[in-house]
């Protein structure tokens, strides 16, 4: 089973800045996701989910290599 953290990632939501921001949405989303099934959560939170996607993006950082010729 995944975790809330996990789920927000899958969403390409930054937890720790929508954690920091809105606590209290994020605990009551974090206690109804821990009580029923994500496909469940996604279902009720769908139209709230892509605003917080784009007030808090996940943005991930990729390493690239240069190479010296």
């Amino acid at each position: 089973m995944e975790t809330f953290e996990e789920y927000l990632e899958k969403k390409k939501i930054d937890s720790s800045a929508f954690q920091q921001a809105e606590e209290e949405l994020w605990l009551e989303w974090q206690g109804l996701f821990e009580q029923i099934h994500p496909d469940s959560f996604t279902s009720q939170k769908l139209f709230l989910i892509n605003p917080i996607r784009r007030k808090y993006p996940l943005v991930k950082t990729t390493k690239k290599e240069t190479t010296k010729d």
